[in-house]
């Protein structure tokens, strides 16, 4: 078991939560992260880089100086590949470029289990008792953060109806926020911290979200596909 402590609004310690280490996969697979953090990573590419080749580009195709005598080394059109501003020798003419990776269901659930055993592992995870506020008030999230040890980026893990601590949130610098049941590997990784109250985390941990139960429909499916959306 994993004790990490649970803090109310002001940043005081009001309580212990114990994590149990086999819910969220027993030990850290870090090939596992990779391969997931990598998965989601490429997922999110457009693909919709493009090139021009030397019959693209704008330019006259006369011979810029004369064959010989001048000295330097042959050149013909300024559009060729090796002058600056000319064109690409293999260009990209795809409609679409497809980085799409696939992985299964049970390997994506446990990775993104696997990412928060890792930040408890490592103490990243500061439990707030209530995270819920009576107006927007980015003073009183940032005193919030300040007073729990937060000093690096964070991941403000919400419930969809939570919203004045959202807008407050988002204001901060250096501070993401997300819906618990919307947690993954990328996001997870991508930030130092975690913030979450403890009702969310107990939650997240009993898998609600793998049920639905969590009160966003198709939220777990955005999670494990490799796409989060912002508390907005």
């Amino acid at each position: 078991m994993i004790e990490l402590t649970v803090y109310n609004l002001k940043g005081k310690k009001v309580d212990t939560f114990q994590l149990d280490e086999e819910q969220l996969g027993g030990e850290v697979r870090f090939a596992l992260l990779k391969q997931a953090y990598v998965r989601q990573h490429a997922n999110r590419r457009q693909g919709s880089a493009r090139t021009r080749s030397r019959g693209m580009v704008t330019g006259s195709t006369r011979k810029i100086y004369r064959q010989k005598g001048t000295g330097n080394a042959r050149m013909g059109t300024v559009r060729s590949n090796i002058r600056k501003g000319g064109g690409v020798t293999f260009a990209k003419t795809r409609t679409r470029q497809d980085y799409h990776q696939s992985m299964p269901k049970k390997m994506r659930r446990l990775a993104n289990r696997n990412a928060l055993l890792a930040k408890a592992v490592d103490q990243e995870i500061k439990i707030i008792d209530s995270l819920d506020l009576d107006r927007p008030r980015t003073k009183a999230v940032q005193a919030l953060l300040e007073a729990v040890g937060v000093n690096r980026t964070c991941l403000v893990a919400l419930d969809g109806s939570n919203m004045n601590t959202a807008l407050s949130a988002r204001n901060l610098d250096d501070v993401d926020t997300i819906r618990w049941d919307q947690l993954n590997v990328f996001d997870l990784l991508n930030h130092r911290f975690l913030v979450i109250d403890r009702d969310s985390l107990q939650k997240f941990v009993d898998g609600a979200y793998m049920t639905g139960s969590g009160g966003n429909n198709g939220a777990a499916a955005d999670a494990e596909a490799g796409t989060s959306k912002e508390v907005a």
